[in-house]
């Protein structure tokens, strides 16, 4: 007689066909943060060329004296799954993305990274069509939203995350927020406000601490405090399963493909 369903993880993919737009650098900071919460979390990092949230686990490893194991059911006995993609085309991106319980697709504030998801047209700036990437992501939320009774599965929850949005000119900033809106009634994602442009994320990288260690970091100035409030403030935004109770220690492990 077969033995209870095994619960399975909250899968949450940062995906986007475009490099430079800080899926890395969103994707460990929410990992810590859901760590720090007491949540179990478990990373993949499918940027084989560059690794970076590999990278950015094994440098957090030598600062808090973690072992970063690998393991083939990586998913199991955890709350939270992790993962990274590359910046380009890319087949195992493209099938965790669509599998995602969560799919995180941060955008820095330009057009240029907003065609991932739809074209403009160049006088009006009112979406033309959606890309290929945005109408791959709509068939499978069709698609999940018909096995989410049958299945029991998650309906998944897209979620649009702009970073680095500080500098941006503000008639720019209003045509891509018109965009992004009739966007996201055309196919369903959510706005999330992201990550700015910060030289503190790139300063942490190197010992693989984030704004959230905070016996690490010794007195934050005020645009630290304010960079951790605006870390907190996406977390909450993507609206994820309550974790289990806080834990003493981070419970977190990373793989790369």
């Amino acid at each position: 007689m077969p033995g209870p369903a095994r619960s399975q993880p909250h899968r949450i993919v940062f995906a986007n066909e475009k490099g430079g737009t800080g899926k890395s650098t969103t994707a460990v900071h929410v990992a810590v943060a859901l760590a720090y919460q007491g949540a179990r979390v478990a990373a993949i990092d499918l940027d084989s060329r560059q690794r970076t949230l590999h990278r950015y686990l094994e440098n957090r490893a030598e600062t808090i004296e973690a072992l970063d194991q690998l393991c083939d059911e990586l998913g199991e006995g955890h709350d939270f799954l992790i993962f990274d993609t590359p910046g380009r085309d890319d087949p195992f991106a493209r099938h965790v993305a669509t599998r995602a319980d969560t799919l995180v697709t941060p955008l820095n504030d330009s057009f240029v990274d907003f065609d991932l998801i739809g074209q403009v047209d160049a006088e009006t700036f009112k979406v033309r069509k959606l890309s290929f990437y945005a109408e791959l992501i709509w068939e499978a939320r069709k698609k999940r939203a018909m096995s989410t009774i049958t299945e029991g599965r998650r309906e998944m929850d897209w979620v649009v995350v702009r970073n680095r949005s500080g500098h941006v000119e503000m008639r720019n900033m209003r045509r891509l927020d018109q965009a992004l809106t009739e966007l996201s009634k055309r196919v369903g994602f959510r706005i999330a406000q992201g990550l700015s442009e910060r030289v503190i994320y790139r300063e942490l990288f190197p010992s693989g601490l984030t704004l959230l260690d905070k016996g690490q970091l010794g007195e934050l100035g005020t645009s630290h405090l304010v960079a951790r409030q605006e870390l907190r403030q996406l977390v909450a935004g993507l609206n994820l399963p309550v974790p289990v109770k806080p834990e003493p220690e981070l419970a977190m492990t990373g793989s790369v493909a």
